[in-house]
């Protein structure tokens, strides 16, 4: 469900973007070579996941732009590591983000690129991706927005070309069947603010788009066929706050075009803050696809915060 986690929502691309913190990769003085490094990594990843979730829930989109920050901004990430000796490997990732805010308009791109060999040498990811969000409010419930993404992955053609070569085996050269090139996607549409006070918020959108995808086909001449089609997309974000203790949120996502056929999301949370030490999520995601064989997935939730 990647597509409708990109797609679905203009909302989802936040336009904010936060100086990074740089801090010295040992835990403590040993970390690195006895491996406590290694874990410590890994309860940050824990701690990161569980707070992504919360801020999601928050939704600091829900009362429309009055508080975004004004003017151009943005960031660029790199990261390099390379080894040799008993592995020949290197992988390189770039990201970066650049917003612009001007009043009721509002708009994000953002590109990455990730380039990885494996401990052979052999190159094993080459992609480029990128996406666009932009939003203009003409007032305090109606809005228009843009939504674009492109993915283009190298590895199809590296694939491609062992075959051609005769070095893939037949499980690989099945996996090949079917696999996206490129794949890119337009849309734009209204969106409109049915409820937005303090406790309750309830917006809607739709729109409607053009989605291209070259494949890999081995009926084609050139073992690449290319499909345009027009797709339909629609979201509702729901936030209700009982009390200062309790908020619900609801988020329905849905997309169709006639290859992929219907495909939809949704996610019911449940926010308790009991304290200001303790905070529990429990959320239930939903997701279906039309053209699989077992069509819905359930997934349950919990996350749960303490400090002390």
């Amino acid at each position: 469900m990647k597509a409708v986690a990109l797609l679905a929502g203009a909302t989802a691309i936040a336009t904010v973007f936060s100086v990074p913190a740089f801090a010295q990769t040992e835990f403590a003085t040993g970390g690195n070579v006895t491996g406590v490094s290694d874990v410590e990594d890994r309860l940050d990843d824990i701690e990161e996941d569980v707070q992504d979730d919360f801020d999601r829930a928050g939704d600091a989109d829900r009362f429309g732009p009055q508080d975004r920050r004004q003017g151009l901004f943005g960031g660029i990430s790199l990261t390099y590591s390379g080894s040799n000796g008993n592995d020949e490997s290197q992988d390189f990732g770039m990201a970066g983000r650049m917003s612009y805010n001007q009043g009721p308009f509002a708009q994000s791109v953002g590109l990455g690129i990730e380039f990885g060999e494996d401990t052979d040498g052999d190159k094993d990811q080459e992609e480029v991706y990128a996406i666009y969000d932009a939003q203009y409010y003409f007032n305090d419930k109606f809005y228009a927005f843009a939504l674009g993404r492109i993915n283009q992955d190298g590895m199809v053609q590296e694939d491609l070309d062992s075959w051609y070569d005769g070095e893939l085996d037949q499980e690989d050269f099945d996996d090949l069947e079917g696999r996206n090139k490129r794949d890119a996607f337009l849309g734009f549409g209204p969106g409109y603010r049915i409820i937005n006070n303090p406790d309750t918020t309830w917006r809607v959108q739709a729109g409607v788009g053009i989605r291209y995808t070259q494949s890999v086909d081995f009926d084609e001449e050139d073992n690449l066929r290319s499909d345009t089609e027009t797709g339909y997309i629609a979201s509702s974000r729901f936030y209700h706050r009982f009390n200062d203790m309790i908020f619900v949120t609801n988020d329905t996502d849905y997309i169709s075009s006639d290859t992929a056929g219907d495909e939809i999301t949704n996610e019911f949370g449940v926010n308790f803050r009991m304290s200001e030490q303790l905070a529990t999520r429990v959320s239930l995601s939903t997701e279906y696809q039309e053209n699989r064989e077992i069509r819905t997935d359930n997934t349950l939730g919990v996350s749960l915060v303490y400090g002390f």
